[in-house]
């Protein structure tokens, strides 16, 4: 990470199932104010959401499997790219079982989906 790095510039490329049109939303923050460039549904949000849980999301610690349950949330597809405090993200979400349902969830303000906890269309 960047020594003092505080910008966040996150691009969201969204498909609620594989037939639609991709959508395309971007978070951008410098210091913990929100920049014109931001297109999120809702960018104080999204940003408190990156905030909060950004660290172990984008950059989880290697640690003991997980168990997940076996369930469905739905066909969503995010894929977030760009940078995070200095550090380059590129992480994909999807709602294939439990544990990437919780994944969706926490970071649903930034993903603008039906799917989220924000019925952003």
């Amino acid at each position: 990470m960047i020594a003092g790095s505080r910008i966040i510039d996150l691009t969201i490329r969204l498909r609620e199932d594989p037939d639609s049109t991709e959508r395309v939303f971007r978070l951008v923050a410098d210091g913990g104010n929100i920049q014109p460039a931001t297109t999120v549904t809702d960018a104080g949000a999204a940003l408190a959401a990156v905030e909060k849980y950004g660290e172990d999301i984008f950059f989880p610690r290697p640690g003991p499997p997980k168990l997940c349950t076996q369930q469905y949330g739905g066909p969503q597809v995010a894929v977030v790219t760009g940078t995070f405090h200095g550090r380059a993200v590129e992480s994909i979400f999807t709602r294939t079982d439990g544990c990437e349902i919780s994944r969706w969830k926490a970071m649903a303000p930034l993903l603008g989906s039906r799917g989220g906890a924000f019925g952003a269309t």
